[in-house]
């Protein structure tokens, strides 16, 4: 079996990484890993709706996020090695090694069919990105280490629960099978009310990992400390782990009485999460704490737009794709800003045009992105959102999600415009500026453009992969 293939070299090459404490082996090792993702995902696209090794499916919804995570791989490695450069060959090795065990743990937890199995991928992926949080060996890296692996632990025990739910509808016999095609086949026979509390535990639990509320926080502080490459996996394909849980588990439950129970729950979660992220975001002093909370934001949107149902479903699956790609392009471009202004902080930077220009454009370009303001393709999917809420008469989620957006793009336009032409409010803080090369950029820049063009032409390929993803769902 190919996937069987994928993990034990990807094992390998982690370990591997670990092992070899010459720099150039770990960098081919790590690039070896890149390619092997690269050419599994092509295969895995050969295998549409193939079942390997029993508990892995190449599903469409699944496949999608495992191509965003393949798309990031290369240009995630890059940066990876520029930021890790002045690092000890130990360092080095344990950062490359983690950063393969997190993609692998990843990929597993976008194939898996199984609820038990997505469980334990989920789960490895906390221990995996502990150690990418604890990079730098700082106290302030200790502690949000230690704060994400207990928040992550207990979250990940609450979904357990919620799983435990799930198993409440079978009979004895065949309480063992916990994949996603035996519960379709029992649903219709379950307790409204088991499956109104294992959503519940699902969602609360696997929030840890989406970002969302009401267990945001622990994404909110692994941000400030982690290295920025490893931020923009965090904010995006991490997050992308635990939107996938719960839409796996909210794809089971939306052909049963539950639905408008689930509905109602994620508006609640989407709106609180945009009513947080705007509040924090308008004091917000940490660059990387901002996008943070952008990433709240958008998993509020997200959450939203499951609530809505309809063209809501298509607007959800649409923006974790182009979110995924406009905010790992600001992250990368973070740890090129620290290089130049040596600071996160928002009062000391300033004349960033001045003194980056491409790395300004980066920001300009990002924040438009982000913000939906056309021509982000954002700004598609956000109008399918609002046309899902309008279709079903839901004005106050419709009026405060557009009040709360309003504050989230005032408050990041004011700081990257700021950062960007403003001179530092401290200047006697401010240091002598670093140099980057603008070939660093390149990446980043078309990762923006892929989030522009799909504004006005989304492929076949990616709608009909959509498509199938929520074609289950009730219209």
């Amino acid at each position: 079996m190919v996937i069987l293939l994928f993990f034990v070299i990807s094992v390998l090459l982690s370990v591997s990484a670990v092992l070899f404490r010459n720099r150039t082996v770990t960098r081919i090792i790590t690039l070896a890993f890149a390619l092997v993702l690269i050419l599994f995902t092509v295969y895995a696209w050969t295998r549409l709706n193939e079942t390997e090794l029993t508990y892995f499916t190449f599903d469409s919804t699944g496949l999608l996020l495992l191509s965003v995570l393949a798309i990031l791989t290369l240009p995630t490695v890059y940066h990876g090695f520029i930021y890790t450069s002045g690092d000890t060959d130990k360092r080095y090795n344990i950062y490359h090694s983690g950063l393969i065990a997190l993609m692998t743990f990843m990929a597993g937890a976008y194939l898996a069919n199984n609820m038990t199995v997505l469980w334990i991928f989920v789960e490895a992926t906390t221990l995996a990105v502990a150690v990418l949080i604890y990079h730098d060996r700082t106290e302030m890296s200790l502690e949000a280490t230690w704060k994400y692996v207990f928040i992550c632990s207990t979250g990940i025990a609450l979904a357990y629960l919620g799983i435990l739910f799930l198993g409440f509808i079978y009979g004895r016999g065949d309480a063992p099978n916990l994949s996603f095609t035996s519960f379709s086949l029992v649903l219709s026979h379950a307790s409204p009310l088991y499956l109104k509390i294992s959503f519940i535990f699902v969602l609360v639990g696997f929030s840890t990992k989406m970002g969302l509320f009401p267990m945001h926080t622990v994404t909110i502080d692994a941000h400030s400390v982690a290295p920025p490459p490893v931020s923009a996996l965090i904010s995006t394909t991490l997050m992308n782990v635990g939107f996938l849980a719960i839409f796996r588990v909210y794809k089971l439950f939306a052909s049963t009485s539950v639905l408008p129970f689930m509905n109602h729950v994620l508006m609640l979660a989407g709106l609180l999460s945009l009513l947080i992220a705007a509040g924090y975001m308008l004091k917000a002093k940490h660059l990387k704490r901002m996008l943070a909370y952008s990433s709240l934001e958008n998993m509020g949107l997200v959450a939203i737009a499951l609530g809505a149902g309809g063209a809501g479903y298509y607007a959800a699956l649409l923006l974790i794709v182009l979110h995924s790609f406009a905010k790992s392009s600001l992250f990368y471009q973070m740890g090129q800003l620290s290089r130049v202004l040596h600071t996160f902080k928002l009062d000391d930077c300033g004349r960033y045009m001045k003194l980056y220009p491409a790395g300004a454009m980066v920001l300009l370009t990002g924040m438009i992105c982000i913000l939906a303001i056309p021509p982000s393709g954002l700004f598609i999917s956000e109008l399918m959102i609002f046309r899902g809420l309008v279709a079903n008469g839901q004005w106050f989620v419709l009026i405060a999600s557009v009040i709360l957006l309003s504050f989230v793009i005032y408050a990041m336009s004011t700081r990257i415009m700021h950062i960007t032409f403003s001179d530092p409010r401290d200047e006697n803080m401010v240091q002598l500026p670093g140099t980057v090369s603008p070939v660093e950029t390149i990446s980043q820049f078309l990762l923006l453009a892929i989030v522009i063009v799909l504004c006005f032409y989304q492929p076949p390929f990616l709608v009909d992969m959509i498509n199938q993803g929520i074609g289950t769902f009730p219209r």
